[in-house]
């Protein structure tokens, strides 16, 4: 089957090292279903795998690919009751637990200590014709999105979701900043926030992103920078938001802990633009922020995500849609960082 691989980790030119190929086309075993890819979105763990920055250690070549919509394609042995049958429309999720260590039992999977998503540890990726995952890890595809948009859910719609209804537990009325308004966590989170009724407040440096996070349905927008956490204190009548989506790091941390307001959350989920920012302890224990991480989401969070995007018609928006072959443009875009959206892989 042809796929996009990493054929080498690292160096100076990453996207070097990304190539296109054949490799052997994947077989279900038993308890797993083999889905026929349409479509994946590009995510920056992809990026990252390329660059070397990897949580499990993996050997090249390697499959990129974090999610996934298609076709069920064949069950390795009976599916499950209520799977989807053979030919049906699917949108995949991609992560896998190991179901018996102590954040297993604790009923939240994602606190397993070696989950792994796709393209993770032994496990291909997505940028492929074929993909395997679980049996139970594929869902009816919303009749309305297309496989593009449908496969964004898979990973960045997922972590917005639990960002916001699990970790900060916000609730309609609530009020949430959205760091870095056009990347495709921070689109998730303005979708998903404004359609159950939160305020959202996107910040930017750019006005074009301003637009589009307005587009998208937050309320009101601050430009990225010194004033921004001033700005979000006049919106909010001076107490602060009750949470913060934070996936840029090093650049917006300062404007996180200043515009949440005080007992709120700061939800980080990623640091694209730099891991290490200071801590500022004494404004955390003071004003008793809590700092919550997160990443990804469970099966039912998935499940949830999946039915409220279908119910309250929320469609991802796809910047762009890029052919196997020229999969490497889609890759340059994304570390230009200059997104409207998600990139798009489509098969």
């Amino acid at each position: 089957m042809r796929a996009l691989y990493a054929a080498k980790l690292g160096g100076d030119a990453p996207l070097a090292n990304l190539e296109l190929g054949e490799r052997p086309t994947p077989r279900p075993g038993p308890g797993e279903v083999c889905v026929r890819v349409l479509a994946a979105t590009l995510n920056h763990h992809d990026y990252f795998t390329l660059r070397g920055i990897v949580g499990y250690p993996i050997t090249p070549p390697r499959i990129l690919g974090c999610d996934a919509a298609g076709i069920v394609e064949s069950y390795g042995s009976e599916p499950p009751e209520g799977a989807p049958p053979e030919g049906s429309e699917v949108v995949v999720y991609s992560v896998r637990s190991c179901g018996h260590c102590r954040g297993c039992a604790s009923g939240d999977f994602m606190l397993c200590r070696t989950f792994t998503m796709l393209s993770d540890g032994d496990r291909e990726g997505s940028f492929a014709e074929y993909v395997i995952v679980p049996a139970g890890a594929v869902l009816p595809k919303p009749a309305d999105l297309t496989f593009a948009q449908a496969a964004a859910l898979g990973v960045t719609y997922l972590t917005a979701y639990r960002m916001l209804y699990t970790k900060a537990r916000l609730r309609p009325g609530d009020s949430v900043l959205v760091q870095g308004a056009s990347g495709g966590l921070a689109t998730a989170a303005i979708q998903l926030g404004s359609a159950s009724g939160l305020r959202v407040i996107a910040s930017s440096r750019n006005a074009d992103k301003l637009d589009f996070a307005k587009r998208l349905g937050a309320r009101d927008t601050v430009v990225a920078g010194k004033d921004a956490a001033k700005a979000v204190l006049k919106i909010t009548g001076g107490d602060g938001v009750d949470a913060v989506i934070e996936s840029v790091g090093e650049p917006t941390w300062g404007t996180s802990l200043r515009a949440v307001r005080q007992g709120g959350t700061v939800v980080v989920a990623g640091a694209t633009a730099g891991p290490n920012p200071p801590a500022d302890l004494a404004r955390i224990f003071w004003r008793q922020i809590t700092i919550a991480g997160s990443t990804m989401g469970t099966p039912s969070e998935f499940a949830a995500l999946v039915n409220f995007v279908e119910v309250a018609g929320i469609k991802p928006p796809i910047e762009k849609e890029y052919r196997l072959e020229d999969a490497a443009k889609a890759f340059e875009r994304m570390a230009a960082g200059e997104l409207l959206g998600k990139l798009a892989i489509v098969l």
